[in-house]
């Protein structure tokens, strides 16, 4: 073959390979088999070796470099990769909406709807139809050149393909944005292959896409299976793109996979309905998700928003509040915790959610279980909401093999040996009466000195767990008789550690009467019930007095809570630790009611402040008359706002027309 016949030859075998790359990455069809595609490209690779000057660019034969890089190279992008600000509910679509009304006045809105991917965000850059550079988002503003390694990505055009009504695309610069995903079934291979080899294994789909894109060995990226999906479409002049659906039809013309469950709607409540539709669909997406993305459609509309802070006015990310997953249940074991409570726990393969690993999950009682048919042994799933604790929402028994057992609640308490008794016949909940049962103990002491109660820095689980070990401690009281010399003897401690520890514990022997009754662990008070019996008793001795009645008119406290706090004071070996506690000169404050210029005024915070910790923002509010709240009601003043902020606070304040203040404004009713 000579080399006129080459070159048509070659011309040839490019357009068949990118039409075959075309159908299976865009169309999610097949041509042809892979080994025939394989073949090809074999054919292709040897005729490009004979005449090496008809090699071009965008050929199949280049996806893979041939060295190791020596580093990235950092780019500025030429428009701005943008960040999205997020909502979580109904009321907060349609105060945006209401938001960007007031903006742009007289405008038809439409919203533009697609599921937001779990992956890295990615900027490809093609001069003339042919792919130049591979950008990573970065700051938004400069992003690293990582073009050696995304040539590998077979779902990535090296040229843009040339259709009928899209070739104005093929002529100057035109970037396309994308996502960089691994589906998660690539990604459970993959772990497999690392498993058999004995290496570690990857944490979940998103952070094993980043990290192979930021390896400097492009080898090593052409082997694992990412994929990229195009979102963005931008050109020097904007007209090219009038809304985002037709940018999405423009990418699926020019060969780029694009989700094609995207839609446009005509009002947010029709979006929301497209939000419940798939929140649970989502989970058999090829791709994680965690919510979906909505833009003006328009995007002549889109650009007159602008952008405030990181974010555009005109596209926002809807986030599913909770995310679930799959995996079975090794084993069930029974947790006693700091009241006698027995909890069963499912012990589980371990499972990513949520960003987070996942061996654990409650199955509330022994009724539960029973309702809800699970096993040891049984396929599950998962359900984990933020920072609550993980729980099993339901079996698979369709998965069953026969080899899964009944779950069987224990006679006795796994800790002590002490009989399980149930205080009344319809309390579902079993627990050890035993108050000095070992799981009790260690649990009790901890939350004792847990940030919320008394907040002793330095007395964690382990170091608990090594005093008890010790002989050291037997309960909360015995902290304010320890000495330095008796730590410096244990293997976690030296002089520094064991000081620091002594001097932690002896500046909280006159806390908060708040804190030191939810430091006690009184069944069923939380921490604002604490405060709301601090602020109605005043001291500590009052509220032992407090009968049934007197504590059920305090507001939050109803009669369950009452029975408990009787009980708690009524118990001899409770009475014993007050006693040593006094003894060791250990007693909460009276509270005064201060008449200071915030008197009847409610604030609630949240968000992490910078300047002042939400703590010592608690005290301040207290300190000059104020209440502090831990949820946002109808006689809520003020909702201070940090960094994240809870979302639903910030739709409860706006649903209630709740002031909403930053740090600088709530220091400032502080000071002045």
């Amino acid at each position: 073959m000579d080399k006129i016949q080459a070159s048509k030859r070659i011309d040839k075998l490019r357009q068949t390979i990118n039409d075959y790359r075309y159908h299976y990455h865009v169309l999610n069809e097949s041509i042809m088999s892979e080994e025939a595609a394989d073949s090809l490209k074999h054919e292709l690779a040897q005729l490009e070796a004979l005449y090496p000057d008809l090699i071009q660019p965008d050929s199949p034969t280049q996806r893979v470099a041939g060295s190791i890089l020596p580093g990235f190279e950092s780019v500025e992008h030429r428009t701005r990769m943008l960040s999205l600000n997020d909502v979580f509910s109904l009321e907060e679509m349609q105060t945006w909406v209401e938001r960007i009304s007031k903006l742009a006045p007289d405008q038809e809105l439409t919203f533009f709807t697609d599921i937001k991917m779990d992956g890295l965000a990615c900027e490809l850059i093609y001069q003339d139809g042919i792919l130049q550079r591979g950008l990573t988002r970065g700051d938004g503003f400069v992003g690293e050149d990582v073009t050696a390694n995304i040539r590998t990505i077979e779902s990535i055009p090296l040229s843009l393909r040339s259709a009928p009504g899209y070739t104005q695309f093929l002529n100057g610069l035109t970037e396309v944005r994308g996502e960089i995903v691994m589906y998660k079934l690539d990604f459970e291979k993959l772990n497999q292959q690392r498993a058999t080899t004995g290496l570690a294994l990857f944490a979940n789909p998103r952070n094993t896409a980043a990290g192979t894109i930021r390896q400097l060995n492009p080898h090593l990226v052409g082997e694992r299976a990412l994929h990229f999906r195009a979102y963005d479409l931008l050109r020097e002049d904007s007209s090219d793109v009038p809304t985002n659906d037709f940018a999405y039809r423009s990418l699926a013309n020019l060969g780029f996979g694009v989700n094609k469950m995207a839609q446009v709607f005509l009002n947010i409540n029709d979006v929301f309905s497209f939000a419940r539709e798939w929140e649970n669909k989502r989970l058999d997406l090829q791709f994680n998700t965690d919510g979906l993305v909505i833009k003006i459609n328009d995007r002549q509309i889109f650009d007159l928003l602008g952008v405030i802070g990181k974010a555009p006015r005109g596209a926002i990310a809807f986030k599913y509040a909770a995310e679930q997953a799959t995996t079975k249940i090794k084993d069930i074991i029974v947790s006693i915790g700091r009241t006698g409570s027995a909890t069963p726990v499912a012990v589980l393969d371990p499972v990513i959610i949520a960003g987070s690993k996942v061996q654990m999950a409650t199955l509330h009682n022994e009724g539960e279980i029973k309702r809800k048919d699970i096993r040891i042994n049984d396929s599950v799933i998962v359900h984990k909401a933020g920072d609550i604790i993980p729980e099993v929402v339901q079996s698979l028994p369709q998965l069953r093999l026969g080899l899964e057992k009944e779950f069987v609640m224990p006679t006795n308490c796994p800790e002590c040996g002490t009989r399980l008794v149930k205080q009344k016949i319809d309390e579902a909940i079993w627990r050890c009466p035993n108050k000095n049962c070992p799981s009790r103990t260690w649990k009790q002491i901890q939350h004792f000195a847990s940030k919320e109660a008394l907040d002793i820095e330095g007395l964690g689980e382990k170091n608990v767990i090594a005093l008890l070990d010790a002989q050291l401690i037997n309960d909360p009281a015995d902290l304010y008789s320890l000495s330095i010399d008796q730590l410096k003897n244990l293997d976690r401690f030296a002089d520094i550690s064991a000081s620091k520890l002594v001097e932690a514990i002896n500046q909280k022997r006159n806390p908060s009467l708040a804190r030191f009754v939810y430091g006690l662990g009184i069944r069923n008070v939380g921490v604002q019930t604490a405060i709301d019996l601090a602020n109605s008793f005043n001291t500590l001795e009052a509220l032992i007095q407090a009968n049934a009645d007197d504590l059920a008119r305090v507001d939050g406290v109803g009669q369950v809570v009452a029975e408990a706090i009787v009980e708690y004071f009524a118990e001899p070996i409770n009475i014993q630790l007050l006693q040593k506690f006094k003894d060791a000169g250990v007693w909460p404050k009276i509270v005064t009611k201060t008449n200071g210029k915030l008197s009847g005024v409610n604030f609630v915070i949240s968000g992490t402040l910078n300047n002042i910790s939400r703590d010592e923002a608690a005290d301040a509010i207290r300190m000059l008359g104020g209440t502090f709240q831990s949820s946002v009601g109808k006689d809520t003043n003020y909702l201070v706002i940090g960094e994240k902020p809870g979302s639903s606070k910030i739709a409860k304040a706006k649903l209630l027309k709740t002031p909403i203040i930053d740090e600088t404004n709530f220091l400032h009713i502080l000071t002045n």
